[in-house]
């Protein structure tokens, strides 16, 4: 292992340590509250990556582009990333043009940096694949796209894996790059739709559509403003929106669902009743996820959270959080009653899983925008 990814992978391993203790959250309904909020970016987006990442589709100056009709330079996406400068230290824009891109597309970790793949709109761009578990793929190598590289930002653009429910795993996209960011894309798959890897990601105004684990990973991840979607899953299936992979009770990684609406789909809402959709469940001993300032859909089941399995259900060594959630499927009164698990009131406690804490915190992040409060 390179110097630079042990010293990426002990960024990611400070310590958190703090007791967070059980109280109550508001459940007050509204849906039209989420577009209320004014969310910022990380500090260590620059002040010309948030320009891009604010422009509209088909006016950002792309560096190449990407055309199913021959329009652009480049026919396929993986081209297009084979071709870009290795090591860049400035944003390199691929720009792909609406179609339907059937290819398996990876962003390089050793050379492939800062680059930022913006498409058409996230039903416009589609960058699709089908490898899948049941089919011979591991659930590593399933994703149709897999990032690598530091610095990469997605916009504009679905990722997509067709496989469906009854091949098991079959990732959309793979992501295990520090100081990622996607805004405005669909990630849309079925079991294990956004495989979020390691270190520092950042999801904005995004889709995650799923049934098992369809956010899941060891990074630090936090997702404000977008639409976590349960599908229809397979007959005897619950749908699990998150499986979060913390392994150590001293790494900084955890998922953080901010401000965001948790739904059923157009295919799931009409039988929702027939299956049980549960917040998460802990794919490892350490598992941590918080929901805070969402609106909870009434699919939610009223315990909200479910064991691993039997024989490895994590209870007591995994952290699970709430805080002022919103809607039919907030209530805690009925709850899952862990020593793991938390309702969170104080908002002090809850700043812990912002952007400012969860994927910035500490000496580590060299800001290179302007200040501003990341928190609540």
């Amino acid at each position: 292992m390179e110097i630079k990814d042990l010293i990426a992978r002990a960024r990611v391993s400070l310590a958190m340590i703090a007791e967070i203790s059980a109280s109550s959250s508001s459940n007050e309904d509204t849906t039209s509250w989420l577009s209320s909020k004014t969310l910022q970016f990380p500090s260590w987006v620059t002040m010309r990556d948030r320009k891009l990442l604010e422009t509209l589709p088909n006016a950002v100056t792309a560096n190449v582009v990407v055309a199913k009709d021959g329009s652009g330079r480049f026919k396929s996406v993986q081209e297009a990333v084979t071709a870009a400068p290795n090591n860049t230290k400035t944003r390199y824009v691929i720009h792909v043009k609406k179609g339907v891109y059937k290819e398996k597309v990876e962003i390089g970790k050793k050379k492939k940096k800062n680059l930022m793949i913006v498409g058409d709109g996230m039903d416009a761009t589609v960058i699709t694949g089908s490898l899948n578990f049941i089919d011979g793929t591991s659930t590593y190598n399933s994703a149709t796209v897999v990032v690598q590289g530091d610095g990469f930002i997605a916009q504009d653009v679905c990722f997509q894996n067709t496989a469906g429910p009854e091949k098991h795993q079959a990732v959309a996209i793979r992501v295990g790059a520090d100081q990622t960011v996607s805004s405005r894309c669909k990630f849309d798959a079925y079991q294990d739709t956004l495989y979020a890897h390691s270190l520092h990601q950042f999801y904005r105004d995004c889709s995650i559509t799923g049934t098992v684990d369809f956010i899941f990973g060891n990074a630090a991840m936090v997702v404000p403003n977008s639409k976590v979607i349960a599908r229809k899953p397979m007959k005897n299936q619950n749908n699990m929106c998150t499986a979060q992979g913390r392994t150590d009770p001293n790494q900084n990684t955890g998922t953080s669902i901010q401000n965001c609406n948790v739904i059923a789909s157009s295919d799931l809402e009409p039988v929702k009743g027939s299956f049980k959709t549960f917040l998460g469940r802990p794919w490892k001993a350490y598992s941590r996820t918080v929901y805070m300032e969402s609106f909870l859909g009434d699919l939610i089941n009223p315990a909200g959270w479910a064991e691993w399995n039997a024989s490895n259900p994590f209870t007591r060594t995994l952290y699970y959080g709430e805080y002022a959630n919103r809607g039919p499927g907030a209530g805690t009164a009925n709850r899952v009653k862990w020593p793991g698990y938390h309702v969170i009131k104080n908002a002090a406690e809850a700043e812990k899983f912002t952007v400012a804490e969860l994927i910035q915190g500490g000496v580590w992040l060299k800001s290179t925008g302007v200040a501003f409060t990341e928190g609540l």
